[in-house]
């Protein structure tokens, strides 16, 4: 009887202490984004487009007729480079570039006008899509009036003079100087014109990390407040998915597609890359996907030359793994050159079988949960097999979709056998519409660089 005694004495100190500490929010696990992403991007995929380029008159007018053929691919969120007048004075090139903005509060005349702008925008809502501007905080042109109003609002040379974002040799642009609260105002206030004014969705944020943190945390604040938004950070770093931003670039997996294609490197540290993202990265955050952008297509040189033969391959890795897929302006017709970034240099379309693929990767992503943004998707379980150095296999699950991702990352065909006892069950190709019954070992051949896709 003591004995009894003593161990429900026990239990209920146990209980007790069990309690205490569950109470305590001190050891209770917390999400780390604290914003409310808009629910229309729990699903979406993003276009970028470059209005100068993008059509023989580079206008927004001439741009709209482009928007059906956006909406079939797929496309649900357009962004638009930056739309502000650009810089005279230490320009680039014949036309400058877009990122030298002259004036927060104004419409590059190159591209039209306000009520242009917002036709285009009216247009696009009217389709079902979404649309966020390239917004240009961290510099501005030499010329902008700011400079001879407002001085004071910028970094200065050890000799006082106005000086371009120390270490680069942005020559066209000067650098502004954030620890000074008028600026933040006045930034802030530019960017609630363009919600308030002409609706809208957002912004993509150039140099996003050059600004401190908090000036991005009250900007999403006060944003909200008029509309819910969808912020885009050219950036990858976590701290600014907690208040701030919904998305940010996924710099990394680009370099580690690269590294296994074309730099022949082999799949380490793609393995890797995903180990983190599931791992390490905020479920909440979305992360943006790309084998294209203009950086990389001015820079870098194009897509082809960047991945080579691997080159589809990485454009459905990016359809698949955790994150929200890119398109770049172009991208979908087979783009084979860098796009010249300070002159006209527009865009030839035709046909190609990229559209195509996109097309059905996108249909693929709306409908089937397991594909979804951030925590509204599933996350990548890996799948062994006897060729861990050349196979990429994993399988995402989100309530009742689920899809299963086979990639040979190899110039070499290869005949894998597959540890898939936690996936056992009848699938069907995503590509073929063939059905497929996973046992638990299961055997495949993949061509060089090969992929399946398996939906349930």
């Amino acid at each position: 009887m003591k004995k009894i005694i003593l161990f429900s004495l026990l239990t209920v100190l146990l209980s007790c202490k069990k309690s205490e500490t569950t109470s305590d929010n001190r050891y209770q696990p917390k999400e780390y984004v604290e914003l409310k992403h808009p629910e229309w991007s729990k699903n979406a995929t993003i276009y970028e487009a470059n209005i100068r380029q993008f059509t023989p008159e580079g206008t927004f007018k001439a741009f709209e007729s482009h928007l059906p053929r956006l909406k079939a691919m797929g496309i649900d969120i357009i962004w638009l480079m930056p739309i502000n007048p650009i810089g005279v004075e230490k320009r680039k090139g014949t036309l400058g570039s877009e990122y030298s903005v002259k004036d927060y509060y104004g419409v590059n005349p190159e591209f039209g006008t306000k009520e242009d702008f917002e036709a285009l925008v009216d247009k696009i809502h009217r389709m079902g899509m979404h649309v966020i501007i390239d917004w240009v905080a961290n510099h501005s042109s030499w010329d902008n009036q700011l400079v001879k109003d407002h001085p004071d609002w910028y970094t200065k040379t050890p000799e006082g003079n106005f000086q371009p974002t120390p270490w680069y040799d942005w020559g066209d642009i000067i650098d502004f100087d954030y620890n000074n609260p008028e600026l933040r105002k006045y930034m802030t206030g530019a960017l609630k014109y363009w919600v308030k004014e002409c609706d809208i969705d957002g912004y993509r944020c150039d140099t996003a990390g050059f600004l401190p943190t908090d000036f991005w945390d009250n900007a999403r604040a006060e944003l909200d407040a008029i509309k819910p938004v969808f912020m885009l950070a050219e950036w990858e770093s976590r701290d600014l998915h907690k208040k701030a931003f919904d998305m940010t670039y996924s710099w990394s997996l680009w370099d580690k597609m690269k590294d296994a294609t074309t730099n022949n490197k082999g799949i380490g540290g793609l393995v890797e890359y995903l180990a983190h993202d599931e791992s390490t990265f905020p479920k909440a955050a979305y992360r943006m996907t790309f084998t294209e952008n203009h950086d990389k297509n001015s820079w870098e040189g194009n897509q082809f030359s960047n991945f080579g033969k691997g080159l589809e391959t990485c454009m459905v890795f990016c359809s698949v793994v955790n994150g929200m897929p890119l398109v770049y302006g172009g991208q979908e017709v087979g783009l084979d050159r860098s796009l010249k970034f300070f002159d006209k240099d527009e865009i030839v379309w035709k046909a190609h079988p990229f559209t195509d693929l996109y097309t059905k990767l996108f249909a693929l992503k709306h409908k089937n949960k397991a594909l979804w943004n951030g925590d509204y998707g599933g996350h990548m379980i890996r799948i062994f097999s006897d060729k861990m150095d050349k196979v990429i296999s994993f399988s995402r699950t989100k309530e009742n979709d689920q899809i299963i991702v086979f990639m040979n990352y190899s110039p070499e065909a290869v005949t894998v056998t597959l540890d898939t006892k936690y996936q056992k069950g009848n699938y069907t190709n995503y590509f073929t519409n063939e059905k497929v019954t996973l046992n638990g070992k299961d055997v495949l051949t993949l061509q060089p660089w090969g992929y399946d896709i398996l939906v349930k």
